[in-house]
């Protein structure tokens, strides 16, 4: 039996895949990131590797991995207060511009022959500030670009699957030129990329609206952030899984050179095919959620999607395989972007517009800000009990967070199940609301 593509069924499901390419704003953005994404996950592979190569230390990667992401966790909560204040958009612009520049500089110094570790931490560093503003401000900035909030969740998606399509070309072009003309390369080619996404901003038409006007200080806004995030019991389980999850789980990037070099014998190229196997399952994992019509059912889809990406982790720290360490890396990839991009979709649905800048920045410092400590953690208890120890040690934590996540969803889906009805998402409400007001429209079947 063969599969007729023009047939319509086939045609309305990569529509529905691709349905928030319809606006034009977020078609550009797409088509920016697109490129930019490719040459930052270039540099993602060339950065550890270079210190590896200088070092030989898994302890070093460590500490390269924390002084690159710390700056994420300590300026997060402050970011996400001038997100909410300030013009999304520029904060956008600006940080792109920054991020082009340190890749320059890196790539220069590779050049000119005098680099060295302390020059890598340095930049690490000045990424890391990038990035604490980066994050919320392109989360909230989405939100923006899309119309219908129905259409929310696919945009996250496709993003995702755009960061994870970039993530399983990018290492593998990494581990090719790294082995035929060295790291410096790739810093050059991810300063380059960053023309493409800026241009893409500068076409936007973004809607102008008036300035936003606080008279409050900026610690209090904080306050009130960290309240409204930390006393609203969904997104506060949401967020402390991220943490664990990024704590103990996603701190297997910093050992992969290890395992490259030392338990499976390879080099750069089988590092780039080790984290673009990731990048596959990270890839099938947002494709499937981009599939997805309804934020409906994600809730129970987060702990499935821990669990998953923690017994991959567990099973790949006692391969010795290069084959099926492959395989393991897919899994694991699959399970970390359904559990991340599953806890995104829900927090932008049901968040407050107004703190949503805030809310993201406690995302940021979830997912990001606490990968430093996992990072040193990981390079520490690699330099005692050996890498794969230490990565089974981390699989087994987001097991176990995916578990006591489980045990909480029936209470965290009774105080969603309000925020739903009010946004139309639950169908049969939906219908009701507009048969007694006739201000709302039922979402599409």
């Amino acid at each position: 039996m063969t599969i007729d593509m023009t047939d319509s069924r086939y045609a309305h499901g990569l529509r529905n895949i691709f349905r928030s390419l319809q606006y034009r704003n977020y078609r550009l953005f797409f088509a920016g990131q697109s490129v930019s994404l490719i040459g930052t996950w270039m540099q993602r592979i060339a950065m550890p590797w270079l210190v590896y190569r200088l070092t030989d230390s898994a302890f070093i990667l460590g500490v390269v991995g924390f002084a690159g992401q710390i700056p994420t966790f300590l300026l997060a909560p402050v970011a996400g207060v001038l997100t909410d204040r300030w013009n999304r958009y520029h904060i956008l612009l600006i940080t792109q511009v920054l991020a082009m520049i340190q890749a320059l500089i890196l790539a220069f110094l590779y050049f000119t022959g005098v680099i060295q570790v302390w020059h890598v931490v340095t930049l690490s560093i000045v990424l890391g500030c990038v990035n604490a503003f980066d994050v919320p401000a392109r989360q909230s900035l989405v939100v923006e670009m899309i119309d219908k909030k129905e259409d929310l969740g696919n945009a996250i998606a496709l993003n995702s699957s755009l960061v994870n399509g970039a993530r399983l070309l990018g290492p593998s072009i990494a581990g090719v030129l790294i082995a035929s003309l060295g790291e410096g390369i790739c810093f050059l080619l991810n300063g380059v990329s960053y023309i493409f996404v800026i241009t893409s901003l500068l076409f936007m038409k973004m809607s102008k609206k008036a300035p936003i006007i606080k008279k409050a200080d900026v610690l209090k806004e904080l306050k009130e952030g960290f309240t409204y995030t930390f006393g609203f019991m969904p997104i506060k389980s949401i967020i402390l899984l991220l943490a664990l999850i990024s704590l103990m789980g996603m701190s297997y990037v910093v050992l992969m050179p290890v395992f490259a070099k030392e338990i499976l014998h390879g080099g750069p190229h089988t590092f780039g095919l080790l984290m673009g196997a990731s990048g596959i399952g990270a890839l099938l994992g947002a494709l499937y959620l981009a599939s997805r019509k309804s934020v409906l059912g994600l809730g129970g889809l987060i702990p499935l999607a821990a669990a998953v990406f923690g017994l991959g982790l567990a099973a790949f720290s006692f391969s010795r395989y290069f084959t099926l360490s492959l395989i393991l890396m897919v899994m694991a990839g699959l399970g970390m972007m359904l559990q991340m991009a599953s806890s995104n979709t829900i927090l932008q649905t049901i968040v407050d517009d107004d703190k949503r800048g805030r809310v993201m920045s406690f995302y940021t410092m979830a997912f990001m800000g606490t990968a430093p400590f996992g990072s040193l953690l990981a390079g520490s208890l690699a330099s005692l009990v050996g890498a794969p120890t230490a990565l089974l040690i981390g699989g087994l934590f987001c097991v176990g967070g995916a578990v006591w996540f489980a045990t909480r969803l029936k209470g965290l889906r009774v105080l969603i199940r309000p925020i739903y009805m009010r946004l139309g998402i639950i169908p049969q409400v939906a219908v009701g609301i507009q048969s007694a007001t006739e201000l709302s429209v039922p979402p599409e079947e």
